[in-house]
């Protein structure tokens, strides 16, 4: 990923809410899925780790990212952003910008 394609990800997650967060259990297979199953619905989605949670935000997300095939976009403090492409071309809602 290039960054400007990076940036614009960043852009279109500024607007955008947290859907999961991640509590004292850390990192399940039942989070995991849910990951999954997001980024084939929306592509791109932000990710509130909480204060209970003991692991540190990077290491959680280079973990999901390893474990869903998806991107880091970008970890602040302990929000994530990641990002997947679609498999299925119909379901694309982002476009990325040409490299």
């Amino acid at each position: 990923m290039t960054s400007k394609q990076r940036s614009y990800l960043k852009g279109i997650a500024m607007t955008t809410e947290p859907i999961l967060q991640i509590g004292k259990s850390s990192l399940t297979p039942e989070l995991t899925s849910a990951v999954e199953e997001a980024l084939e619905a929306r592509e791109l989605i932000k990710i509130h780790v909480l204060k209970n949670c003991l692991d540190s935000g990077n290491s959680i997300a280079e973990t999901l990212a390893e474990r869903t095939h998806a991107e880091v976009v970008q970890v602040i403090g302990k929000k994530i952003v990641l990002y997947r492409q679609a498999k299925d071309e119909k379901k694309r809602k982002i476009v990325l910008p040409v490299k």
